[in-house]
């Protein structure tokens, strides 16, 4: 089962300098105005997304993940944490 990210942002260059500052690494996605991303462990998602919280101030963007097929949720300082631990308590290997 794969779990998916998408960013989005209403700023060109904002989901580059993001992910670029993640990966370490220029992607060179400065016209995206939306991202995607499946994984294929869904524990993966926690760093992202407390990376995605650590840098809300900084950067105009926002995320999305779905667990399940069709279902998105919205991810915000009031529910990462949340999220964060109901993937290791769904998905605890």
């Amino acid at each position: 089962m794969q779990v998916t990210v998408n960013l989005y942002s209403n700023k060109k260059g904002e989901i580059n300098n993001f992910l670029s500052s993640f990966y370490n690494t220029n992607l060179e996605i400065y016209e995206s105005l939306k991202w995607e991303k499946k994984y294929a462990n869904p524990l993966e998602l926690a760093e992202i997304i407390g990376t995605f919280i650590d840098n809300l101030d900084n950067y105009n963007i926002s995320m999305w993940i779905s667990l399940d097929k069709n279902v998105f949720i919205s991810i915000s300082e009031h529910n990462a944490n949340d999220i964060i631990k109901y993937l290791y308590e769904r998905y605890p290997y």
